[in-house]
Protein backbone atom coordinates (compact mmCIF):
# COMPACT_ATOMS: atom_id res chain seq x y z
CA UNK A 1 0.00 0.00 0.00
CA UNK A 2 1.36 3.36 -1.01
CA UNK A 3 -0.72 6.09 1.35
CA UNK A 4 -1.14 9.50 2.42
CA UNK A 5 -1.81 10.44 5.86
CA UNK A 6 -3.33 13.79 6.45
CA UNK A 7 -3.21 15.21 10.08
CA UNK A 8 0.11 12.81 10.90
CA UNK A 9 1.16 14.59 13.92
CA UNK A 10 -2.35 14.14 15.58
CA UNK A 11 -3.37 11.76 17.95
CA UNK A 12 -4.61 8.99 15.73
CA UNK A 13 -2.33 10.02 12.89
CA UNK A 14 0.93 9.01 14.70
CA UNK A 15 -0.75 5.54 15.71
CA UNK A 16 -1.73 5.24 12.17
CA UNK A 17 1.75 6.28 10.40
CA UNK A 18 3.04 3.55 12.77
CA UNK A 19 0.71 0.39 12.04
CA UNK A 20 1.21 1.37 8.14
CA UNK A 21 5.19 1.45 8.31
CA UNK A 22 4.96 -1.86 10.65
CA UNK A 23 3.20 -3.52 7.70
CA UNK A 24 5.70 -2.75 5.63
CA UNK A 25 3.60 -0.01 3.70
CA UNK A 26 5.23 3.17 1.75
CA UNK A 27 3.61 6.49 3.67
CA UNK A 28 3.79 9.91 3.55
CA UNK A 29 3.12 11.71 6.73
CA UNK A 30 1.56 14.91 6.26
CA UNK A 31 2.05 17.64 8.50
CA UNK A 32 -0.20 21.01 9.17
CA UNK A 33 1.74 24.21 8.01
CA UNK A 34 2.62 25.48 11.37
CA UNK A 35 4.56 21.88 12.18
CA UNK A 36 8.19 22.21 12.72
CA UNK A 37 9.13 18.43 12.13
CA UNK A 38 11.34 17.67 9.35
CA UNK A 39 9.83 14.38 8.78
CA UNK A 40 6.39 14.96 8.05
CA UNK A 41 5.21 17.03 4.04
CA UNK A 42 3.83 20.25 4.86
CA UNK A 43 0.23 21.00 3.60
CA UNK A 44 -2.49 23.49 4.25
CA UNK A 45 -5.87 22.35 4.10
CA UNK A 46 -6.41 26.12 2.36
CA UNK A 47 -3.82 25.74 -0.09
CA UNK A 48 -4.76 23.53 -3.01
CA UNK A 49 -1.39 23.85 -4.74
CA UNK A 50 0.15 22.05 -1.22
CA UNK A 51 -2.31 19.67 -1.46
CA UNK A 52 -1.38 18.48 -5.59
CA UNK A 53 2.07 18.92 -4.14
CA UNK A 54 1.52 15.92 -1.53
CA UNK A 55 -0.10 13.79 -4.03
CA UNK A 56 2.55 14.03 -6.66
CA UNK A 57 5.22 13.01 -3.90
CA UNK A 58 3.17 10.10 -2.83
CA UNK A 59 1.98 8.49 -5.99
CA UNK A 60 -0.86 7.22 -3.15
CA UNK A 61 -2.97 4.25 -3.95
CA UNK A 62 -4.60 5.27 -0.65
CA UNK A 63 -5.55 8.71 1.20
CA UNK A 64 -6.07 8.70 4.89
CA UNK A 65 -7.77 12.15 5.62
CA UNK A 66 -7.44 12.71 9.24
CA UNK A 67 -6.31 16.37 9.50
CA UNK A 68 -8.93 18.25 10.46
CA UNK A 69 -10.12 20.71 13.50
CA UNK A 70 -11.07 17.72 16.58
CA UNK A 71 -12.77 19.70 19.62
CA UNK A 72 -15.91 20.56 20.31
CA UNK A 73 -15.52 23.29 22.19
CA UNK A 74 -12.85 25.10 19.63
CA UNK A 75 -15.89 24.39 17.18
CA UNK A 76 -17.88 27.14 19.72
CA UNK A 77 -15.06 29.37 20.10
CA UNK A 78 -14.56 29.56 16.12
CA UNK A 79 -17.35 27.46 13.98
CA UNK A 80 -16.22 29.45 10.57
CA UNK A 81 -12.63 28.41 11.40
CA UNK A 82 -13.61 24.85 11.94
CA UNK A 83 -16.06 24.81 8.93
CA UNK A 84 -13.31 26.29 6.83
CA UNK A 85 -11.22 23.59 7.62
CA UNK A 86 -13.13 20.61 8.47
CA UNK A 87 -15.40 20.78 5.41
CA UNK A 88 -14.12 23.37 2.61
CA UNK A 89 -10.21 21.91 3.46
CA UNK A 90 -11.82 18.33 2.53
CA UNK A 91 -13.36 19.64 -0.38
CA UNK A 92 -10.10 20.55 -2.05
CA UNK A 93 -8.82 17.41 -1.09
CA UNK A 94 -11.30 15.68 -3.23
CA UNK A 95 -11.16 18.30 -5.99
CA UNK A 96 -6.64 17.63 -5.48
CA UNK A 97 -7.27 14.06 -6.28
CA UNK A 98 -9.44 14.90 -9.02
CA UNK A 99 -6.97 16.94 -10.75
CA UNK A 100 -4.67 14.53 -9.78
CA UNK A 101 -5.89 11.90 -12.60
CA UNK A 102 -4.89 8.85 -10.89
CA UNK A 103 -6.47 5.60 -12.55
CA UNK A 104 -7.63 4.00 -11.02
CA UNK A 105 -8.45 7.21 -8.36
CA UNK A 106 -6.82 6.86 -5.16
CA UNK A 107 -9.20 5.47 -2.18
CA UNK A 108 -9.69 8.45 0.15
CA UNK A 109 -10.90 7.21 3.89
CA UNK A 110 -12.20 10.13 5.68
CA UNK A 111 -12.33 10.24 9.38
CA UNK A 112 -15.60 11.47 10.14
CA UNK A 113 -17.18 11.92 13.70
CA UNK A 114 -20.62 10.39 15.59
CA UNK A 115 -20.60 14.25 16.60
CA UNK A 116 -23.04 13.97 13.08
CA UNK A 117 -25.57 12.25 15.13
CA UNK A 118 -26.41 15.16 17.49
CA UNK A 119 -28.81 14.23 20.51
CA UNK A 120 -30.99 11.85 20.05
CA UNK A 121 -34.12 10.13 21.35
CA UNK A 122 -33.50 7.13 23.36
CA UNK A 123 -35.43 4.35 20.45
CA UNK A 124 -32.70 5.15 18.08
CA UNK A 125 -29.82 3.81 19.72
CA UNK A 126 -27.59 1.96 19.15
CA UNK A 127 -27.35 4.73 16.37
CA UNK A 128 -26.63 3.16 12.44
CA UNK A 129 -25.34 5.00 9.69
CA UNK A 130 -28.67 5.07 7.63
CA UNK A 131 -29.83 7.64 10.32
CA UNK A 132 -30.83 10.92 9.02
CA UNK A 133 -27.92 13.31 10.65
CA UNK A 134 -28.81 16.00 13.18
CA UNK A 135 -25.17 17.44 14.65
CA UNK A 136 -25.78 19.90 17.92
CA UNK A 137 -22.46 22.03 17.29
CA UNK A 138 -20.11 23.31 14.35
CA UNK A 139 -17.94 20.60 14.62
CA UNK A 140 -20.59 18.15 13.66
CA UNK A 141 -21.78 20.29 11.23
CA UNK A 142 -18.16 20.95 9.35
CA UNK A 143 -18.02 16.88 9.72
CA UNK A 144 -21.46 16.41 8.52
CA UNK A 145 -20.88 18.94 4.96
CA UNK A 146 -17.65 17.14 4.49
CA UNK A 147 -19.54 13.71 4.13
CA UNK A 148 -21.78 14.99 2.22
CA UNK A 149 -19.24 16.43 -0.49
CA UNK A 150 -17.22 13.65 -0.25
CA UNK A 151 -19.54 10.75 -0.66
CA UNK A 152 -21.06 13.06 -3.71
CA UNK A 153 -17.59 13.24 -5.30
CA UNK A 154 -18.05 9.98 -5.12
CA UNK A 155 -21.21 9.34 -6.76
CA UNK A 156 -20.65 11.89 -9.58
CA UNK A 157 -17.19 12.25 -10.22
CA UNK A 158 -15.17 8.82 -9.52
CA UNK A 159 -13.93 9.45 -6.94
CA UNK A 160 -13.44 6.06 -4.05
CA UNK A 161 -14.69 7.68 -1.04
CA UNK A 162 -15.19 5.72 2.48
CA UNK A 163 -16.37 7.32 5.25
CA UNK A 164 -15.58 5.98 8.71
CA UNK A 165 -17.50 7.76 10.89
CA UNK A 166 -15.64 7.43 14.06
CA UNK A 167 -17.43 7.22 18.03
CA UNK A 168 -15.23 8.45 20.61
CA UNK A 169 -11.28 7.36 20.55
CA UNK A 170 -9.12 7.31 23.53
CA UNK A 171 -5.42 5.95 24.10
CA UNK A 172 -1.98 6.55 25.36
CA UNK A 173 -0.80 10.64 25.40
CA UNK A 174 -3.82 12.08 23.68
CA UNK A 175 -4.23 15.98 24.46
CA UNK A 176 -5.43 16.71 28.27
CA UNK A 177 -8.01 18.61 25.95
CA UNK A 178 -10.21 15.57 26.21
CA UNK A 179 -12.10 14.09 28.78
CA UNK A 180 -10.34 10.92 29.54
CA UNK A 181 -6.87 12.16 28.80
CA UNK A 182 -7.57 15.09 31.14
CA UNK A 183 -8.91 12.86 34.60
CA UNK A 184 -5.75 10.85 33.97
CA UNK A 185 -3.60 13.79 33.77
CA UNK A 186 -4.85 15.22 36.99
CA UNK A 187 -4.67 11.40 38.70
CA UNK A 188 -1.28 11.19 37.83
CA UNK A 189 -0.92 14.88 39.14
CA UNK A 190 -2.31 14.13 42.21
CA UNK A 191 0.06 10.48 42.70
CA UNK A 192 2.89 12.88 42.04
CA UNK A 193 2.34 14.94 45.10
CA UNK A 194 -0.23 17.74 43.29
CA UNK A 195 -2.96 18.35 45.29
CA UNK A 196 -6.18 15.77 45.74
CA UNK A 197 -8.86 18.18 44.19
CA UNK A 198 -9.93 16.93 40.23
CA UNK A 199 -12.13 18.82 38.10
CA UNK A 200 -15.03 17.40 36.06
CA UNK A 201 -17.51 17.93 33.57
CA UNK A 202 -20.74 16.12 32.98
CA UNK A 203 -20.19 12.54 34.53
CA UNK A 204 -23.56 11.32 33.56
CA UNK A 205 -23.12 11.56 30.26
CA UNK A 206 -22.44 8.08 28.56
CA UNK A 207 -20.46 7.49 24.90
CA UNK A 208 -18.71 4.70 23.13
CA UNK A 209 -15.44 4.58 24.09
CA UNK A 210 -13.01 2.85 21.09
CA UNK A 211 -9.04 2.39 21.87
CA UNK A 212 -7.72 4.30 19.25
CA UNK A 213 -5.63 1.34 18.29
CA UNK A 214 -8.73 -0.91 17.01
CA UNK A 215 -10.01 2.74 15.45
CA UNK A 216 -6.58 2.25 13.44
CA UNK A 217 -7.03 -1.35 12.37
CA UNK A 218 -10.47 -0.19 11.59
CA UNK A 219 -9.10 2.21 9.29
CA UNK A 220 -6.68 -0.05 7.79
CA UNK A 221 -9.85 -2.72 7.19
CA UNK A 222 -11.73 0.10 5.27
CA UNK A 223 -9.03 0.68 2.89
CA UNK A 224 -8.79 -2.82 2.26
CA UNK A 225 -12.33 -3.79 2.11
CA UNK A 226 -14.58 -1.11 2.98
CA UNK A 227 -17.21 -0.64 -0.25
CA UNK A 228 -16.65 2.65 -1.94
CA UNK A 229 -19.23 5.78 -1.50
CA UNK A 230 -20.02 3.90 1.94
CA UNK A 231 -20.66 5.00 5.49
CA UNK A 232 -19.58 2.52 8.50
CA UNK A 233 -19.37 3.45 12.19
CA UNK A 234 -16.53 2.69 14.45
CA UNK A 235 -17.19 2.10 17.45
CA UNK A 236 -17.31 -0.69 20.76
CA UNK A 237 -21.63 -0.81 20.73
CA UNK A 238 -21.04 0.00 24.31
CA UNK A 239 -22.33 2.98 26.38
CA UNK A 240 -19.97 3.68 29.41
CA UNK A 241 -20.64 6.61 31.32
CA UNK A 242 -17.75 9.35 32.42
CA UNK A 243 -18.41 8.51 36.04
CA UNK A 244 -17.85 4.85 35.30
CA UNK A 245 -14.69 5.42 33.93
CA UNK A 246 -13.47 7.86 36.14
CA UNK A 247 -14.46 5.03 38.98
CA UNK A 248 -11.70 3.32 36.99
CA UNK A 249 -9.55 5.49 36.88
CA UNK A 250 -8.99 6.14 40.07
CA UNK A 251 -9.18 2.47 41.02
CA UNK A 252 -6.13 2.15 38.78
CA UNK A 253 -4.33 5.00 40.36
CA UNK A 254 -5.28 4.12 43.54
CA UNK A 255 -5.10 7.70 45.06
CA UNK A 256 -7.24 9.94 47.43
CA UNK A 257 -9.82 12.79 45.25
CA UNK A 258 -11.88 14.95 46.24
CA UNK A 259 -13.96 15.41 42.86
CA UNK A 260 -15.70 18.90 42.27
CA UNK A 261 -17.19 20.04 39.23
CA UNK A 262 -15.97 22.79 36.84
CA UNK A 263 -19.00 24.59 35.25
CA UNK A 264 -16.56 25.71 32.19
CA UNK A 265 -15.90 22.09 31.48
CA UNK A 266 -19.83 21.41 30.91
CA UNK A 267 -20.79 21.87 27.33
CA UNK A 268 -24.14 23.95 26.08
CA UNK A 269 -24.99 21.66 23.90
CA UNK A 270 -23.84 18.28 25.71
CA UNK A 271 -25.32 15.41 24.19
CA UNK A 272 -26.23 12.85 26.70
CA UNK A 273 -25.98 9.30 25.07
CA UNK A 274 -23.55 7.94 22.41
CA UNK A 275 -23.63 4.72 20.99
CA UNK A 276 -22.98 2.93 17.71
CA UNK A 277 -23.81 -0.01 15.78
CA UNK A 278 -20.81 -1.17 14.25
CA UNK A 279 -22.59 -4.44 12.52
CA UNK A 280 -21.91 -3.29 9.42
CA UNK A 281 -18.17 -2.72 9.59
CA UNK A 282 -17.88 -6.04 11.43
CA UNK A 283 -20.06 -7.86 8.45
CA UNK A 284 -17.98 -5.44 5.39
CA UNK A 285 -14.18 -6.40 7.17
CA UNK A 286 -14.47 -8.85 9.79
CA UNK A 287 -13.00 -6.52 11.59
CA UNK A 288 -13.70 -6.29 15.74
CA UNK A 289 -12.02 -4.50 18.39
CA UNK A 290 -9.41 -6.31 20.28
CA UNK A 291 -8.62 -4.04 23.03
CA UNK A 292 -10.60 -3.92 26.17
CA UNK A 293 -11.96 -0.80 28.03
CA UNK A 294 -10.20 -1.49 31.26
CA UNK A 295 -6.54 -2.07 29.33
CA UNK A 296 -6.93 1.22 27.75
CA UNK A 297 -7.67 2.97 30.25
CA UNK A 298 -4.77 1.29 32.24
CA UNK A 299 -2.34 2.39 29.55
CA UNK A 300 -3.99 6.17 29.50
CA UNK A 301 -3.25 6.18 33.08
CA UNK A 302 0.26 4.66 32.28
CA UNK A 303 1.20 7.13 29.71
CA UNK A 304 0.15 10.14 32.04
CA UNK A 305 1.90 8.91 34.83
CA UNK A 306 5.00 8.84 32.95
CA UNK A 307 4.61 12.06 31.41
CA UNK A 308 4.32 13.41 34.98
CA UNK A 309 7.33 11.98 36.11
CA UNK A 310 9.74 12.95 33.40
Amino acid sequence: MRALVTGASGFVGQFLVGALRRQGDDVLACGGPHDDRTDFFPIDLGDSDSLRAALEAARPNVIFHLAAQTFVPDSLRSPIESFETNALGSARLAEAVRAYGADPSPRIVFASSAEVYGIRDRSEYPLTESLDLRPANPYGASKAAAEAFLLSSARSLGLDVVVARAFNHIGPNQSERFVVASLAAQLARIAGGGEQQMYVGSLSSARDFLDVRDVVEAYLALARRGEGAQIYNVCSGRAVTIRDVLRELISIARVPVEVREDPQRVRATEIPLSVGSSEKLREATGWQPKITLDRSLRDVYAAALAAENN
